[in-house]
């Protein structure tokens, strides 16, 4: 039981935000008592942080995966990226704005787990398309992936990039084929373009 509070409460929070959804209404949503779900989380916080290390495990598992795979770097970026808004669910209703605002500690402890893993992946991104010769041979790998991270975050800032001009996908694609125009090699261009060709048709 649970476990299955745990992925409901998530999907809530991913589709509705995490202030919005009131315990009341996971327990309407599940058929089962408030107290039920009291016996297994102490209080929405528990809950929420729960929920949120339960994702990050889940998306970060999926990530190691998809990098496991040994792609080209390039191709391997967009993977991820399919991978995370897959289970993101395109973010609606700014849950990661919620998080910030209602949840600050949660929010903090979770950025320093996502800026951990990402920055290793990054970090042997960069290295293996630099080996490759589809990433310039001159490029700070330290510099690339901070501000990969960087981006990743700013563009889920809604003051920033508001819902009402761009939606989620968008803001990914744009961002991914910005900061890979900006480190690939004349060789490294011809296959992001080809990527880029295929999933527009």
């Amino acid at each position: 039981m649970r476990e299955e509070i745990l992925h409901k409460a998530t999907e809530l929070f991913l589709n509705l935000g995490f202030k919005s959804v009131t315990m009341d209404d996971l327990a309407n949503e599940m058929g089962i008592s408030k107290k039920t779900i009291y016996t297994h989380f102490e209080n929405k916080t528990k809950l929420v942080e729960e929920s949120t290390m339960d994702l990050f495990w889940f998306i970060s598992n999926g990530i190691d995966e998809i990098v496991a795979l040994k792609k080209n770097p390039i191709e391997e970026l967009y993977e991820i990226k399919k991978f995370a808004m897959l289970h993101l669910k395109d973010e609606k209703s700014s849950p990661q704005y919620q998080l910030q605002k209602y949840y600050p500690k949660i929010h903090d402890a979770l950025r320093k787990k996502q800026f951990d893993i990402m920055q290793d992946c990054v970090l042997d991104n960069v290295k293996r398309g630099m080996d490759l010769g589809i990433y310039r041979n001159n490029l700070n790998i330290e510099f690339v992936s901070r501000i990969y991270f960087s981006g990743v975050i700013s563009i889920k800032d809604n003051s920033l990039f508001p819902m009402r001009i761009f939606s989620m996908p968008q803001l990914m694609d744009y961002f991914l084929e910005y900061h890979l125009r900006g480190i690939v090699t004349p060789d490294g261009r011809k296959k992001l373009n080809s990527i880029i060709n295929s999933n527009q048709e």
